[in-house]
């Protein structure tokens, strides 16, 4: 195999990809014909990998069977398209059998081979364990899923019939392929794509519908656009199908003559659909193609900003572009946040400008949270900036009222725990202006919701977890829920859905159902906020490692390079889920924040728990 160079013509490693044969400027050096097969360490690859391309090359027709494998291993990390070099390392049966679309294991640090016999089986061929320790699979639906254990699995070769004389090839292997995690970085990129958000979720009234991020993986140099789009079109992956729909009815595939999409020279990307997607309503029309414009916008290198929508005979649909698309849907709360918020040394909640320059001096909200009328411990301010909800000082009391007047009335909710870190934990409003908040009582701890933040309180049936809730943060969507989880010393990040029944004037019944690990990396996670779409940012530690603040998709990823610049002994984090808006946080040295591209500023020496609207 041989690698593009970058940009400053240094050779890039490709971690396995790379061992076999020396980078050449005229290409690469024949595969070698002796020597052990050996584990390739794919972490010394640099991370500056966007501009590596790597390319397979076929086996050599005097290859052994340690060749075979090695090669064969090292093709699966190419940018071949239908990895059509790697199949010539398998016998035809093989090949005709092996679905590399079935699913890709991801590996700490790629495959180990070890030969299990040295000579000949009872049939003439050969068998080698593939080993290492598995980070995660991505399913058939592009879907990464955090799967950490022992990974084992075996290759068989057998001898037949080549051009000079007999070749090994492999004729049993495991399905999928499998990857280390740098040349997986490397190969795929996240995107997210968009489904409607079931009626009884997202923002309530009028306005854009929500529209909730599904992330999933794709190679990003093999006709990435193409296919997100089919993956838009096959669905919602499988845990967000629940709570979602889309607006493309099942069996709508695009034309069979659009082979690859691509968007034209004013950025227009014609889809041509056939099934039943080419037999819809205007309205129904407009809103497939926002979810298609949405899903693209989250591909780095689409550039699409105007999509049209035509039927296989090639008569059009509808149109849409960036300037509509967010009257149709949103896929985060339609309202930016005009201001930061934060708790004061005198216990009130305070406010800055969204965008303030460094010397921008806090100043008490409007309200009965912005005077001294009860000392409060934590604040969430809802996704209009209207109203916000308290917790006081002691955690045994919930109150909601006016950012604009008013007065404070009585506690909506209250809980027993004997003292503040067991008592109600920071509220979080959803973008149907709902309320969420944990009471962490030992003896009686739960999970609350609350319709608009009044009234009676509805306990939220919690299935699979595992521990005590310690913090609760809702998407805007209103679909996913953050949860930090305590068991013993350790808390964890875990993702649940949001699941409602009932009927109109009913009691609802609210679940959150499989949560999932989102930081499955961190061994204790102790803050974290949502950060965007499908995005959270999280403050915690790895095994044996010192605090690190870094992003995490809500899948369980995170992308090499996602950490933060270093800040000592962060208590409490706060991001806005509009991306430009500055993180928050609450450190040893105060309330600071961290602009983009800048370094972490201090707002105020004295303050606790600083939120975004949400």
């Amino acid at each position: 195999m041989h690698a593009e160079r970058n940009g400053r013509g240094r050779p890039l490693r490709a971690g396995l990809a790379l061992t076999a044969c020396a980078v050449l400027l005229a290409g690469c050096a024949s595969m070698p014909d002796g020597g052990n097969l050996k584990k390739v360490d794919a972490s010394q690859r640099p991370d500056s990998q966007s501009q590596v391309r790597v390319y397979a090359i076929p086996p050599s027709e005097n290859a052994r069977a340690v060749d075979i494998v090695q090669g064969f291993l090292e093709a699966l990390t190419s940018d071949d398209p239908d990895f059509t070099i790697a199949r010539k390392y398998l016998t035809k049966d093989a090949s005709a059998a092996w679905d590399p679309e079935h699913s890709t294991t991801v590996l700490a640090d790629g495959p180990n081979t070890v030969a299990d016999n040295l000579g000949n089986d009872s049939g003439g061929g050969r068998t080698y364990s593939l080993t290492g320790r598995q980070v995660a699979t991505v399913n058939k639906q592009h879907a990464y899923v955090p799967d950490e254990k022992s990974y084992a699995q075996t290759v068989h070769l057998s001898q037949q019939s080549g051009q000079n004389g007999r070749v090994w090839r492999i004729d049993r292997l495991p399905k999928g392929i499998v990857l280390g995690e740098s040349d997986f970085e490397r190969n795929y990129e996240a995107v997210n794509k968009y489904y409607f958000a079931e009626p009884g979720a997202g923002t309530r009234g009028g306005g854009p519908k929500a529209l909730v991020a599904d992330p999933i993986y794709v190679r990003q140099r093999i006709d990435p656009l193409t296919e997100t789009v089919k993956s838009l079109l096959d669905g919602p992956t499988h845990w967000l199908e629940p709570v979602v729909n889309s607006r493309f009815d099942t069996g709508t595939r695009l034309a069979p003559d659009a082979k690859s999409l691509a968007p034209d020279d004013k950025n227009k990307l014609v889809v041509p659909l056939s099934g039943r997607g080419g037999r819809v309503g205007q309205e129904r029309c407009t809103e497939m193609a926002a979810q298609l414009l949405f899903t693209l916008q989250d591909l780095t290198s689409s550039g699409v900003e105007q999509v049209e929508l035509r039927r296989e005979g090639g008569s059009q649909l509808c149109v849409l572009g960036k300037d509509r698309a967010e009257t149709v849907a949103s896929p985060r709360s339609t309202n930016r946040p005009s201001y930061q918020y934060f708790v004061d040394d005198k216990q009130r909640l305070v406010r800055m400008p969204g965008n303030a320059g460094s010397n921008a001096k806090p100043e008490p909200v409007s309200g009965p949270f912005g005077q001294p009328e009860e000392e409060l411990q934590s604040v969430a301010v809802s996704r209009n900036e209207v109203r916000a909800a308290g917790v006081s000082a002691d955690g045994h009391r919930l109150y909601t009222a006016s950012l604009v007047g008013g007065s404070l009335g009585g506690p909506e909710l209250r809980s027993r725990g004997k003292t503040p870190d067991q008592g109600l934990s920071t509220p979080s409003w959803d973008g149907r202006g709902d309320l969420w908040v944990a009471d962490r009582d030992r003896k009686r701890p739960r999970l609350l919701w609350l319709d608009q933040g009044t009234g009676e309180p509805v306990q939220v049936r919690v299935s699979g977890l595992d521990g005590r809730i310690e913090a609760v943060r809702v998407s805007a969507d209103g679909v996913r829920i953050a949860l930090l989880v305590k068991k013993g010393d350790k808390t964890s990040l875990r993702i649940g859905r949001v699941e409602r029944s009932g009927g109109k004037g009913e009691q609802p019944e609210i679940s959150v159902v499989e949560p999932r690990a989102a930081a499955p990396q961190m061994e204790e996670v102790t803050a974290m906020s949502w950060a965007g779409p499908s995005r959270l940012v999280v403050v915690g530690r790895e095994s044996g490692g010192v605090q690190q603040m870094r992003y995490v998709q809500c899948d369980g990823s995170a992308r090499a390079g996602a950490t933060l610049p270093g800040l000592t002994g962060v208590k409490e984090i706060a991001a806005s889920e509009d991306e430009t808006q500055p993180l928050l946080a609450h450190s040893d040295d105060g309330i600071v924040r961290l602009p983009s591209g800048a370094q972490w500023q201090t707002v105020g020496k004295d303050g606790t728990g600083p939120v975004y609207p949400g």
